[in-house]
């Protein structure tokens, strides 16, 4: 596990100035360094000494560093912190925080520094680099903000442009199918008549042969009626002619 760095200023009720708290944080143990400006305290917490602290918590190592973490590198919300005087110009660490509904008190003792001006000088200098980084990160971040802006005014222009031409598009479609569609329409309408009337002039020319055929089967009739008559009429043509009538008469002269 890499090596974690934490510098928090904390606000002390009843105090007139905060003091800031630098945390470098290893798996196993870490190291505190607390100044007010102008002396400075150190707090080397061992492997043993943390071991032996999270024994009495019923706590794992690790989380009790994670937990101590937590505490000293963002000041939380709910919890009172103190930093009073203990003996031999030594002070006392705490925070409280609430555990299961039980409300806990974490306490760790600082010595004074041998030179509270490298200590003071050593924090100033880890905020001066991290107000350097937050500061680029900044900038970065700023300089991708606006270049992603300026790409997404870029994404919404196209994209305005890629509507309107859909819109036109699907304008210019619709209105040659409306076209296609209309001369088909025609095209259709114009077949129906043309079946329309084919069909009227087959009923019209099936009515005319049906006509026909009925007025020669009308007419054959007459013929055959003339030719059944006529040998009858041809005989009595024949009876009836002056040479016949003309020899009966004689004859009958010739009798009286």
């Amino acid at each position: 596990m890499e090596t974690r760095h934490t510098c928090l200023k904390l606000e002390i009720p009843d105090a007139t100035d905060p003091i800031f708290a630098k945390g470098t944080w290893f798996q196993t143990h870490f190291d505190l360094s607390i100044t007010d400006g102008l002396n400075a305290w150190l707090c080397n917490a061992s492997e043993e000494q943390v071991k032996d602290r999270a024994a009495q918590w019923d706590q794992p190592v690790t989380e009790y560093i994670k937990l101590a973490e937590r505490y000293l590198g963002f000041q939380q919300p709910g919890s009172v912190y103190g930093f009073t005087d203990a003996a031999d110009g030594c002070k006392r660490l705490s925070w409280t925080f609430e555990k299961e509904g039980t409300k806990l008190e974490w306490r760790w003792k600082f010595g004074p520094a041998p030179n509270s001006k490298k200590v003071t000088a050593g924090i100033l200098d880890f905020l001066m680099d991290a107000n350097i980084r937050l500061s680029d990160e900044v900038v970065t971040k700023t300089q991708s903000f606006e270049r992603l802006k300026v790409e997404t005014q870029k994404c919404l222009a196209q994209s305005e442009r890629f509507k309107n031409e859909k819109v036109e598009f699907e304008s210019a479609i619709y209105s040659k199918f409306l076209g296609v569609l209309n001369s088909k329409k025609s095209k259709l309408r114009e077949l129906r008549d043309k079946l329309s009337k084919q069909a009227v002039m087959g009923d019209l020319q099936q009515e005319e042969e049906e006509s026909t055929d009925k007025t020669e089967s009308f007419d054959g009739g007459s013929d055959d009626d003339k030719s059944e008559e006529q040998p009858t009429k041809d005989i009595t043509s024949t009876s009836i002619g002056v040479p016949a009538s003309r020899a009966r008469g004689r004859k009958r002269i010739s009798r009286k």
